[in-house]
């Protein structure tokens, strides 16, 4: 069906515009004649010129989940007043701090206006409100509960807004340090071991061995330096290639949940963003293997992804909810224990929101004290460091003072 604007008088004598999907001019005529509206002028209209994004580049910052969180609790706020969606709507938008959320706000106004649903106007701008996102709308819409919908989302998001917040800030001072002592094992090898390699080298001494390595690699990374650099360069180059694809996202994401001290964090935080994003559905009122499907791509992890799927496959075949569960080996007893009450008393989404709650102050508490996990390794590393430089440069000097003295 083709777009056609129009423009046309309502029995008032008001003039008004609008867009329409009909399979020709004259059935747009009817459809305004059906709502006692004079049409004045048809034309086949280009949905082109609404949905480009105007002013947008490359450059312009993508829109953050603190503007989503901001818009979900808006629109919260909005929607309980009584205030109708498209004027909320197109009120976010004039006020609205990112360019690009803007834009798509206009254009999911443009399509409310045409007599879209506001799930599926959102549904158009995949790279701002995900499928989770426009589902939860889309059960709100249909609930007549549009309000509490967007409460559940401002809910998930603040969760997940404060989780990453809390990585960054649990992660900062160990990145902080890696980066100083990489800066550190740059300028030695650059400046401080080719003065002792000068020194060392006029003596015609032979010298230990961790003075011939230090020397060595000193020599190596300055002669070879433009290698090393492309070297570097291709090898991030490659290894983000090779994650973009479905194969490296799926290994990548199977080996976060294995690495040492923080894969334990990130198992956690999977299942209570799982546990959440389940229970939340389940309250919306989302068919169980709808549920399932959306918070597969909740979870933002492949491999976890893969399993909840295949869960989905297979309650689709007639099993329960708690056996496939157990079947995945994905779960921890805590999780399973609450499907497995849930099903029986019928409060699963009750039990799954007490059972995030339970990951999230895990995962709080762990966060808290990764710092504290990291120092000793961050320590030993810095310890090592010292130690080669040590037996490197200083034993030699000492063997030069020895032989001066005797």
């Amino acid at each position: 069906m083709a777009q056609f604007s129009y423009k046309a008088r309502k029995p008032g004598g008001e003039l008004t515009t609008g867009v329409l999907e009909a399979t020709d001019a004259a059935s747009v005529a009817q459809i305004l004649v059906g709502r006692s509206v004079i049409p004045l002028e048809i034309s086949e209209f280009s949905a082109q010129k609404v949905n480009k994004p105007e002013g947008v580049n490359f450059l312009t910052p993508q829109v953050k989940l603190d503007d989503l969180v901001i818009f979900a609790r808006q629109m919260y706020s909005l929607a309980k007043s009584g205030i109708p969606i498209l004027r909320a709507v197109k009120g976010l938008a004039d006020t609205c701090g990112s360019k690009r959320m803007a834009i798509a706000l206009q254009d999911v106004a443009s399509q409310l206006e045409r007599g879209r649903t506001l799930s599926s106007a959102m549904h158009k701008h995949k790279s701002i409100f995900s499928q989770l996102f426009v589902s939860i709308v889309h059960v709100g819409e249909n609930t007549g509960k549009l309000d509490d919908a967007f409460l559940q989302l401002s809910f998930y998001l603040e969760r997940e807004q404060e989780t990453r917040k809390q990585i960054k800030a649990a992660t900062r001072y160990p990145l902080f340090v890696i980066f100083a002592i990489v800066i550190a094992m740059v300028i030695m090898n650059i400046v401080v071991i080719p003065i002792f390699a000068d020194m060392f080298t006029s003596l015609g001494a032979e010298l230990p061995l961790m003075t011939r390595v230090l020397l060595a690699s000193s020599h190596f990374f300055v002669t070879q330096w433009a290698y090393i650099l492309v070297g570097i360069i291709a090898s991030i180059y490659f290894i983000r290639r090779y994650l973009q694809t479905p194969q490296g996202q799926y290994k990548w994401d199977k080996l976060k949940l294995r690495l040492p001290i923080v894969g334990s964090i990130f198992e956690r935080t999977l299942l209570g963003r799982f546990s959440r994003s389940f229970s939340m559905m389940l309250v919306a009122g989302v068919p169980l293997t709808s549920a399932l499907n959306l918070v597969a791509e909740a979870v933002n992890n492949s491999y976890m992804a893969a399993r909840i799927i295949a869960m989905r496959k297979n309650i689709e075949k007639g099993e329960s909810l708690s056996r496939v569960a157990a079947s995945s080996t994905l779960f921890t007893p805590l999780v399973l224990q609450m499907i497995n009450v849930g099903e029986e008393t019928g409060r699963v989404d009750e039990l799954l929101a007490e059972a995030a709650d339970f990951y999230e102050r895990e995962v709080d508490y762990d966060l808290k004290s990764l710092t504290a996990k990291i120092e000793p390794v961050l320590i030993s590393l810095v310890a090592g460091m010292v130690l080669v430089l040590a037996l490197g440069i200083f034993t030699p000097m000492w063997d030069m003072m020895g032989a001066i003295k005797g």
